[in-house]
């Protein structure tokens, strides 16, 4: 196989734009409805390293649920694209408009509809931040743990199954999504899953949405499981020789049972180059930086199991975040970590991977992949959180190089498939999106790729939501 034409040369194919449904929008939409060029560019490009794909031929701003049923619909009559747009972080290319379309614009959703306290439950519509939210649950005694990093908005993080740094004790996307309000591909809104926390009717609809990256439905609330604020917190930073050193700590720590709430896997290069963007002077060693949540002596506990067993593999210079403010600034930098690999390198973009794999295969993976890399002469950075065998690469490269952009997505296949050989997949949490397409058949195998887009084509017979991502529409051959 060979991923790497996908990101070369990614298919890019508009469809043609009707003249009515344009009148038709603006009619409907008026001020929140725009065709100029420089919202269409701000809508047409993410994180990802895809640069010349062409921008949407229009977006539409929705507030209400009624909005989003709206613009379906009218696209719908006239089997134009819709692509779901939240704050434009995406790694993989998810709200890129390569058949041309509609960009839907989430943002102003962003209210919290309901905090239930006693049922630990959130209601929100789609374009509410991670942040936002956790500001407004602060006051509840509650907070909502995932945490991918860049404040994405929760409508963004449900359609592609994200997780991050607290998943370890937390769980991801997955496990915190109860129930939804969705907007079909025809601009019907239904409701799939309740506010129980368990429920064995019919099929499980708010699972098939959750991931399934816009190309379903579009989702206009959604309600999660919110946590009580942990009594006790504590940080601590702690440098190994080796990253097998600092992965066999993380294997000891999961295998007895400490209820570890983050631990973050960062190599020595990665470190220098948080250190200089964030101004820490944290030793340039393979590092984990891990948190501990609970009772003041439960996290005490914690602490002290995980620093003998750290101590068993050679860990040294492990280091307490004394107060919230050091615990606040470490974080910050972990979360800053791509930023600062990006900006190491003056006008690069980054291929990062995503794969994760059965945590006794993470150190062989990690050291396998690092020297691959280490051989190739392009910059990178590596993260991982460790605890549930999930990792990031960062190639770093020219995006008008051809070459670097080529060898970059030679580590990737390599990466991926060695990840695949060792039982685990080759999106842990960022989603298929376009980067990762040509992973899916090899991964899940012919029939469950065939099962999808049988799916697909039950609930999107006119391939209007999002189309061109996580599988192609028709087999190969052109078969539908």
């Amino acid at each position: 196989m060979n991923a790497a034409a996908s990101i070369l040369a990614p298919h890019i194919a508009p469809r043609p734009m009707p003249e009515a449904l344009l009148d038709a929008l603006q009619a409907r939409f008026g001020a929140c409805f725009s065709t100029a060029l420089i919202v269409r560019e701000q809508h047409g490009r993410d994180e990802s390293a895809y640069t010349h794909v062409p921008p949407p031929a229009a977006v539409v701003f929705a507030a209400t649920s009624r909005d989003v049923a709206d613009a379906v619909r009218l696209c719908a009559q006239y089997k134009a694209p819709i692509i779901p747009f939240g704050v434009g972080s995406s790694l993989e290319g998810h709200l890129l408009a390569v058949e041309g379309g509609v960009s839907l614009d989430l943002s102003r959703m962003n209210r919290v509809l309901a905090i239930r306290p006693d049922d630990l439950t959130v209601t929100v519509q789609p374009g509410v931040t991670r942040e936002q939210l956790n500001k407004e649950l602060k006051s509840y005694g509650l907070f909502f743990p995932i945490d991918p990093g860049a404040d994405a908005s929760i409508g963004g993080m449900s359609a592609t199954r994200a997780s991050g740094t607290n998943a370890v004790r937390y769980g991801a996307m997955r496990e915190n999504v109860l129930a939804l309000e969705v907007v079909t591909a025809r601009g019907e809104v239904i409701r799939t899953g309740s506010q129980a926390k368990k429920s064995s009717a019919g099929y499980d609809l708010t699972r098939l949405f959750v991931g399934s990256e816009g190309t379903l439905g579009v989702m206009t609330e959604i309600t999660l499981r919110v946590y009580p604020l942990p009594e006790a917190v504590s940080a601590a930073v702690c440098s190994f020789p080796t990253i097998a050193d600092a992965v066999h700590t993380v294997i000891e720590i999961i295998q007895l049972g400490v209820p570890i709430a983050r631990v973050e896997l960062l190599d020595g290069p990665s470190v220098g180059m948080v250190n200089r963007h964030s101004r820490l002077d944290l030793r340039e060693e393979p590092m984990l930086l891990m948190e501990f949540h609970g009772s003041p002596s439960g996290v005490k506990e914690q602490a002290e199991i995980v620093q003998e067993l750290a101590g068993n593999h050679d860990g040294r210079a492990f280091e307490w975040a004394a107060t919230p403010e050091e615990r606040t600034r470490l974080w910050t930098a972990r979360h800053h970590a791509y930023f600062a690999a990006v900006q190491s390198r003056l006008g690069c973009r980054a291929i990062v991977t995503d794969a994760c794999v059965p945590i006794s295969k993470l150190a062989d993976c990690l050291l396998e992949s690092k020297a691959e890399a280490d051989a190739s002469g392009i910059p990178y950075f590596l993260l991982g959180h460790v605890g549930d065998g999930n990792f990031h690469f960062g190639y770093l490269i020219d995006p008008d190089d051809a070459q670097e952009r080529q060898t970059a997505e030679g580590l990737n296949d390599k990466l991926v498939m060695r990840a695949l050989r060792m039982g685990g997949t080759c999106t842990g949490e960022h989603g298929v999106g376009l980067h990762k397409m040509g992973f899916l058949r090899s991964e899940a195998g012919e029939g469950a790729v065939e099962m999808m887009r049988a799916i697909k084509h039950a609930l999107d017979p006119d391939n209007i939501m999002n189309p061109g991502k996580i599988f192609d529409w028709s087999r190969a051959g052109g078969a539908p």
